[in-house]
């Protein structure tokens, strides 16, 4: 490591999945910073939704992260019928792993789309088996708020939908000595994984925290950051733990650097 390159890594991801994150940036020596600005908290379980998800049919589940996962499994305990025959997708590595383990199945059987520039959403929809979709039933497991692609895609392409808020995201600000941190530019890097992260961050960022590298988990937050004013933007190759940790400890070589470039 060059001499004088703190190894601090600030994090704006929330949850499980920030500590997993954590983890995986140790095995690098690198010294992560939660910055505690996000917070999942589950919603109240809505009985008479919980029982109808019981008693219809259901052709594919579709979940959008590795909570939103733990939320549902306390909403359908114990598992419905449907659970074995229905198909099962996930937006991402991590919640397929999570969404596996939770309705007892290989990882096999949990449909993702492969890592690539795409975003989330983006990759998923893009799965052939939400190619033809036309009147099938789809519970579409998510938090409150955030991107709409989704759900308004698959209603075009014909499905009878039912979402399934589990969620809501709270954001709070970093305390005073991690915004002293962040305006100073005092880190190795930032990870931001959503929109929100990213517009919430901002209010908190100097002329140093924009010169400082950003490391992103989609070409769309890609281009957001660097639209919002960061210079050096990498993106991981997927949001799992161990790719921005990766894109994290590339950071320290300069040929990964420069704006906008993503890390092979």
């Amino acid at each position: 490591m060059h001499a004088g390159v703190p190894k601090r890594v600030l994090i704006a991801r929330p949850g499980a999945r920030q500590q997993a994150l954590q983890r995986a940036l140790e095995r690098y020596g690198l010294l992560p910073c939660d910055l505690n600005i996000m917070r999942l908290e589950p919603l109240p379980i809505d009985r008479a939704q919980r029982q109808a998800l019981y008693m219809m049919p259901v052709d594919a589940l579709l979940c959008v992260s590795p909570f939103t996962v733990e939320c549902l499994r306390r909403w359908l305990a114990p598992l419905p019928e449907w659970g074995a025959s229905a198909t099962l997708i996930a937006t991402g590595a991590s919640t397929q792993q999570t969404l596996a383990q939770a309705f007892a199945q290989p990882v096999e059987r949990v449909l993702a789309p492969q890592a690539s520039a795409k975003a989330a959403s983006e990759g998923v929809l893009a799965l052939d088996a939400l190619r033809e979709i036309r009147d099938k039933r789809i519970v579409l497991a998510r938090g409150e708020g955030g991107r709409r692609l989704i759900s308004t895609t698959l209603r075009e392409r014909g499905a009878h939908l039912i979402e399934l808020p589990l969620y809501r995201r709270l954001l709070d600000a970093p305390s005073a000595e991690l915004q002293q941190v962040l305006s100073g530019g005092d880190y190795l890097a930032l990870v931001i994984t959503s929109n929100e992260q990213l517009d919430h961050i901002v209010q908190w960022c100097s002329t140093k925290s924009f010169g400082q590298a950003v490391v992103v988990s989609s070409e769309r937050l890609m281009n957001k950051a660097i639209a919002a004013g960061f210079q050096r933007v990498l993106r991981a190759q997927d949001a799992t733990p161990v790719s921005l940790a990766q894109c994290c400890a590339s950071v320290i070589n300069n040929s990964n650097m420069h704006g906008g470039h993503r890390t092979p």
